[in-house]
C-alpha cells in the first residue's frame, strides 16, 4: 500500500474541497510541469461531478492557481483569477455533458495548455478524494502518473534506441530506475516514458537527458505538499486491510498509532525528522481550524453557514449538560469551526477530506483536553487515525463523488472513533471495532450539497460524524464489540457506494440540493456553478 498518513492527514490546504480544490489545483501543478515552458492561454474542460459544481467548490480558482504554481496551502488560492489576470494568462472553462462524461472517472479534467509560441499540450487527470490524484492522458496518449515516488516524465518519439539511451543516460549518472513505462498510441509517433527513481533526479541529468536524440522534453514530476515515497525503502510494516494491521500490532507489541508512525518513517527511508516535523505542522494547523473561527468568525463563500460554531460553543454552560455533554459539545463546536474555515477559503488539513475535515480534530482535540493528553498522546492517536484512513482510502474510498457522504464523514468518523479508543487505551483490536461501528452507522449516506457547496449540509454532518465517532468509542471500549470484521464492514461500505445512483454522489443533483427551498436559493449564490 503505497498510500503516505499525510494524504490521509492531509493535504494542508485551501478550502472547501480535497478532491474538487486541492486535488483540482494538483493536477494542475503536475500538467504545468508538462506543458509549454512559456504558457499563454489554458482552456479547461470538466467532466461529471467537476462540471456540475467546479464555481461553488473553488475548482475553478484551484486550476488556475495550480497553473500558477501555487500550493494547495497557498491562500493565493481564493484569487488565483486576479493574480492570473496580472501574470498575463488567459483562461477559459466549457463543463462536458453527461454522455461526453460516460466512462470517466467522476472528478475528471482535460486542461489544454498553449504556449507563447503557440505549442499546445493536453493533459487529463483525475482527482481520486482527500487530494490525491492521477494523470491518465497526455496529448491522447493513455499514460499512468500519480507523483507518489520521485518521477521523471519524458516526451519523445517512438524510435529504436531511445529507451537504451534514457536508461544508460540515468545509470551513468548513478542514478537507480525502480520502475519505467512507456505509453504510446501508435508505433512510431509520439511516445511518453514516465520513469520513478529511488531518488530524484538533479538538473544535470535532467539536461543530459534532453540532450539526447529523439527527446522532446524532459521534466521532475513533484507535487508540493506531499511526503515523498521512497522507491527502495523495505516495508517491512506494510499492510493492506485490517486484519494485517491487527496481525502486525500483535506481532510489535504496538498501538495502531505507534505502528502506523513506524510505517512512514520506514516507507520515507528512516526520515524521522521529517516525519514528525509534519505530523507536528498537522497538529497546529487543527488547533488553528478548531478555534480561530470561534474566536473569530466569518462567513462563508455561499453564505449558508459562518458563526454557528461560535453559537454552540457559547451556549455549552447552558445545553452541554442535559443534551450532549460538555466533550461532545466541544467536539461538535470544533468541528462546525473547521466547516466554517474551509468553506471561506481559509487553510485546513483535510482528514481525510475537506468535507469531512471537521471529525477528526474536532473529536481527538475535545477528548484529549477532558483527559489532559499531552502532545505525544494526541499525535499518536491522529496517527491512528491515519492508518485506518489509509486502508478505508485503499479498499473502499473516501471520495463522495464516488462513494457519497458515507466516504466522506463515514470514513472520517471510523478514524476518528478508533483514535479516540486509542486515546482512552483501547487495544488495536477495540480500536478497530469502533472504526467499524463508526461506519455501520453512517452506511448510506448521501452526498447532496445545497447548491453545490461544501456548506450545507455538510457542516452538520460533520457534527454528527463527530457524535459517531464518540458513541463509537463508548461502546466499543465498554465491551460492546461490532460482530462484524473491520474489513468486511468497508468492503459493505465500498459496494454501497457503488450502488448509490450520480444524483447522490457529489454532484447536486439530488437529496437536499434538489429541495425547492434549494432550487430557489440559488440565483442568491454569487458563485455556484449550478446558478447558471
Amino acid at each position: 500500500m503505497n498510500i503516505s498518513a499525510f494524504e490521509i492527514l492531509g493535504p494542508i490546504m485551501v478550502g472547501p474541497s480535497s478532491s474538487h480544490t486541492a486535488g483540482a489545483l494538483r493536477i494542475a501543478l503536475v500538467a504545468r510541469s508538462l506543458g509549454p515552458k512559456h504558457l499563454a492561454r489554458v482552456d479547461f474542460t470538466l467532466y461529471n461531478s467537476f462540471a456540475k459544481t467546479y464555481r461553488g467548490h473553488g475548482t475553478d480558482r484551484a486550476l488556475v492557481a495550480g497553473m500558477l504554481g501555487f500550493a494547495s496551502d497557498d491562500e493565493r488560492v481564493r484569487d488565483s483569477f486576479a493574480q492570473a489576470t496580472d501574470a498575463g494568462l488567459i483562461f477559459s472553462f466549457s463543463p462536458a455533458s453527461d454522455e461526453e462524461g460516460a466512462g470517466r472517472h467522476p472528478n475528471t479534467v482535460t486542461c489544454v495548455m498553449t504556449g507563447v509560441d503557440d505549442t499546445t499540450v493536453s493533459v487529463t487527470g483525475e482527482s481520486l478524494g482527500g487530494g490525491r490524484i492521477r494523470i491518465s492522458q497526455v496529448d491522447g496518449v493513455n499514460v499512468e502518473l500519480s507523483g507518489d515516488y520521485p518521477t521523471l516524465f519524458i516526451s519523445h518519439h517512438d524510435h529504436p534506441g531511445v529507451l537504451a539511451a534514457l536508461t544508460g543516460t540515468l545509470a551513468t549518472a548513478g542514478v537507480n530506475i525502480a520502475t519505467i513505462n512507456t505509453f504510446r498510441k501508435e508505433r512510431g509517433g509520439m511516445a511518453y516514458t514516465i520513469i520513478e527513481l529511488d531518488e530524484s533526479a538533479s538538473k544535470k541529468e535532467l539536461e543530459g537527458l534532453r540532450k539526447l536524440p529523439k527527446v522532446i522534453s524532459a521534466c521532475v514530476v513533484e507535487i508540493p505538499g506531499t511526503m515523498p515515497i521512497s522507491a527502495d525503502a523495505e516495508m517491512t510494516l506494510d499492510y493492506n486491510n485490517g486484519h494485517e494491521l491487527l496481525k502486525l500490532c500483535q506481532n510489535k507489541k504496538l498501538s495502531i498509532g505507534a505502528l502506523t508512525r513506524a510505517r512512514e518513517i520506514e516507507q520515507s527511508s528512516g526520515d524521522v525528522k521529517a516525519v514528525d516535523a509534519q505530523m507536528e505542522r498537522v497538529l497546529v494547523a487543527m488547533r488553528g481550524q478548531t478555534t480561530d473561527p470561534i474566536d473569530h468568525p466569518r462567513p462563508s463563500l455561499g453564505g449558508l453557514i459562518g458563526g454557528q460554531a461560535r453559537a454552540v460553543f457559547d451556549n455549552a454552560d447552558t445545553l452541554a449538560a442535559p443534551l450532549m455533554g460538555s466533550t461532545l459539545t466541544r467536539a461538535s463546536a470544533y468541528a462546525m469551526a473547521t466547516l466554517e474555515r474551509s468553506a471561506s477559503m481559509g487553510v485546513i488539513v483535510a482528514a481525510p477530506t475537506a468535507g469531512s475535515s471537521g471529525i477528526v480534530p474536532g473529536a481527538v482535540l475535545a477528548v484529549s483536553e477532558a483527559i489532559g493528553a499531552n502532545d505525544q498522546q494526541i499525535k499518536e492517536a491522529l496517527w491512528c487515525a491515519a492508518g485506518i484512513g489509509a486502508i478505508m482510502t485503499r479498499n473502499a474510498t473516501v471520495a463522495g463523488a464516488e462513494g457519497g457522504c458515507q466516504a466522506e464523514v463515514g470514513s472520517a468518523a471510523a478514524m476518528a472513533a478508533a483514535a479516540v479508543a486509542q486515546l482512552l487505551g483501547a487495544t488495536p483490536s477495540v480500536a478497530l471495532s469502533a472504526a467499524s461501528t463508526a461506519i455501520d452507522n453512517l452506511l448510506g449516506l448521501v452526498c447532496d450539497p445545497v447548491r453545490g457547496l461544501v456548506e450545507h449540509p455538510c457542516q452538520d454532518r460533520n457534527v454528527i460524524g463527530v457524535s459517531a465517532a464518540l458513541s463509537s468509542a463508548q461502546l466499543a471500549l465498554s465491551g460492546a464489540l461490532d460482530p462484524l470484521p473491520f474489513d468486511e464492514v468497508v468492503e459493505a461500505m465500498r459496494q454501497v457506494g457503488a450502488a448509490l445512483p450520480a444524483t447522490l454522489r457529489e454532484t447536486a443533483l439530488g437529496g437536499l440540493a434538489a429541495a425547492p427551498s434549494a432550487q430557489s436559493a440559488r440565483s442568491r449564490c454569487a458563485i455556484c456553478g449550478l446558478c447558471d
